[in-house]
């Protein structure tokens, strides 16, 4: 799924109903990281293992031993790290950077990307028997502009709880601020609602979220101005 259409959140939702649910779920962005960090945070490290390694380091793998590991970006992996996961998935086991001894480990991953791999294995910017070890239960979420239903129900869901996280009552919002949402094309998708919607939950100075409370690329011009609010809820 691309980016913000709520990949982490499945993920968790996913461990959540398994029986992994009383064990460590953990994500990590293998994207954001180097290669020789990406390592250390997926097995940890030894002692003495590179420059500034002056403690040994518990990786992500051994922490959520009969967990769920989370691995979003997965198609950003550099060769090298997706060899090593390759290995974890066939045998169970993995060395610490630096150290020889197997640590052998039960985990489920679940990896998510907003690339096409299979354009990448073409490409041999990702391996084919990777790609295959990890394409057992495939998942794609569409994007929220094709899913515009759905956007009346989150935006309820945010409203409530952003209310909750501020220990207020929730907002209503207009009928018309919900139509200019549903017509907005959505590149940030899910992520980009939240955080719309809470802009709009501070700014608004009523009691309803008008769509002058609205950024102006959702909105556009000559946008109705409604204030009947649909109540939150209903």
């Amino acid at each position: 799924g691309e980016t913000g259409v709520g990949k982490d959140v499945l993920s968790r939702r996913i461990h959540a109903m398994s029986p992994r649910a009383d064990k460590p779920f953990l994500p990590l962005n293998c994207g954001s990281l180097s290669e020789q960090l990406l390592e250390s945070e997926l097995f940890g490290h030894e002692r003495g293992s590179f420059t500034g390694a002056t403690t040994q380091r518990i990786g992500k793998f051994e922490q959520c031993n009969n967990g769920t590991i989370f691995l979003d970006e997965i198609g950003d992996m550099t060769p090298p790290t997706q060899t090593k996961i390759l290995r974890v998935l066939q045998s169970g086991t993995f060395e610490r950077v630096g150290g020889n001894q197997p640590i052998k480990v039960n985990v489920r991953v679940i990896a998510a990307t907003n690339k096409p791999l299979e354009q990448a294995v073409a490409a041999r910017q990702f391996r084919e028997d990777l790609f295959y070890r990890l394409n057992v239960v495939r998942i794609h979420i569409p994007p929220l502009r094709d899913r515009r239903e759905d956007i009346p129900l989150l935006v309820n869901y945010f409203l409530s709880k952003i209310a909750k996280d501020q220990d207020r009552k929730p907002k209503a919002i207009a009928s018309a601020a919900v139509k200019a949402l549903e017509k907005y094309h959505w590149p940030g998708n899910v992520r980009e609602l939240e955080n719309i919607i809470r802009r709009a939950h501070v700014i608004a100075k009523s009691e309803a979220i008008l769509p002058a409370d609205l950024p102006v690329e959702v909105t556009g011009q000559g946008t109705p101005n409604s204030t009947m609010p649909a109540v939150v809820g209903e």
